[in-house]
């Protein structure tokens, strides 16, 4: 392992109806609250009402950003960064899944840069801090809510680009009630799954060697994702299904599984090339271009993926040469997504190869990337090709 320093501040509350702690949560002395979130899926489960009455209690004045985009827009950051400006909001409220919390984190160091926040995602200029922010999360996916992380999209340049500045940009609290993610329409709750098994395999395709408790601890996740998502497919109303997976998108993505190393990430960075052009569900694209990218670096360590298709899919190894075991394992992989209702190529969203070239553009604009393996924009434009 390499040497490293763990510091996580967000606190999280789990569990059936803890949104009646938001009011105890916020901190001392605020006086005007904006809320963020999507198209209006809370005010019809309740959360909303839920969340205002706590507000209420806490005798703040209460702000509304809605309409954040699933891809979230930097014109909606722009939009919020202004409303912050205007209406002095010393405090912000995430309320929905990882795009509303990704959008909440932008507009939250933009509020307090004085540059337009594109300069923020694109590296250009590093936050001085940022307004608090705290989330109710009402979708499990993304692990947005425990970590530092946040992906805007400037549509205007086909940008897509994950960004974040510790420890501004670290949710103050989060609140997990599974209760809440109850009504989450099957196809977002397969996207989710998706979306929490793919950050585990980005941190699980590293090089260091020495990292048997990480390791297991992914596979243990992974193992659980695997064997609760076809049981909640067949009950989209099981709190007990939901409290599992909501907990496992949320330890998939808060560091701890990836100390003493990097992952490797590449996987996402296509596909936030792929989505910069043609605003597809991101964890859609992960499905497709995830395998294909596995199958493009299987060289690059074969050992690790027969690694993963033993201790993940129970491949049994008996007869078959390495090869032959880790190929097996990433068909496992495909399968098991296509058996969710995952998207298998680029051309189920009607994607051909007209824009790769775009694509690759995009993907490479900071450069090669991948820890595992660096990419080249000619890697880029193979696992495209793989996948139409």
């Amino acid at each position: 392992m390499d040497s490293f320093t763990f510091h996580n501040p967000t606190k999280l509350i789990f569990g059936k109806s803890q949104v009646e702690q938001l009011s105890e949560q916020l901190p001392k002395g605020i006086t005007n609250v904006l809320i963020v979130y999507g198209g209006g899926s809370i005010k019809k489960n309740g959360v909303y009402d839920s969340v205002i009455k706590e507000l209420n209690k806490a005798n703040v004045m209460v702000h509304e950003l809605s309409g954040v985009e699933p891809n979230p827009k930097l014109s909606t950051v722009r939009e919020g960064v202004n409303l912050c400006k205007k209406e002095n909001i010393d405090f912000l409220l995430a309320v929905g899944g990882g795009s509303v919390i990704d959008c909440t984190k932008t507009i939250a160091a933009g509020a307090k840069y004085n540059g337009d926040a594109w300069d923020l995602v694109t590296r250009k200029a590093t936050p001085d801090g940022a307004l608090p922010f705290g989330t109710v999360l009402t979708l499990a996916a993304t692990g947005s809510e425990m970590n530092a992380g946040s992906v805007i999209t400037n549509w205007e340049t086909n940008e897509k680009y994950g960004w974040g500045y510790a420890p501004y940009t670290f949710p103050t609290f989060s609140i997990l009630d599974p209760q809440n993610t109850v009504t989450v329409p099957r196809d977002q709750t397969i996207y989710g799954i998706v979306d929490m098994m793919t950050h585990l395999f980005e941190q699980y395709f590293h090089n260091p060697t020495q990292s048997p408790v990480q390791d297991e601890m992914i596979e243990g996740v992974l193992r659980t994702v695997i064997h609760t998502a076809p049981k909640l497919l067949d009950d989209l109303e099981s709190y007990e299904h939901r409290e599992t997976i909501l907990y496992a998108g949320t330890i998939a993505l808060n560091g701890m599984l990836q100390m003493g190393y990097r992952g490797d990430w590449a996987s996402h960075n296509i596909e936030h090339a792929v989505s910069a052009v043609y605003d597809i569900p991101h964890a859609g694209g992960l499905a497709i271009l995830f395998p294909n990218w596995m199958k493009h670096n299987l060289e690059v360590n074969e050992d690790r993926f027969v690694r993963m298709a033993v201790k993940v899919f129970a491949v049994d190894p008996a007869g078959k040469s390495n090869r032959e075991i880790a190929e097996e394992g990433i068909e496992a992989l495909r399968s098991f997504w296509t058996s969710l209702g995952a998207p298998k190529t680029l051309a189920d969203y009607d994607i051909d190869n007209q824009k790769f070239d775009l694509i690759v553009d995009r993907a490479m604009k900071r450069g090669t990337f991948g820890n595992f393996s660096k990419l080249e924009g000619q890697d880029v434009e193979k696992i495209l090709e793989m996948s139409k």
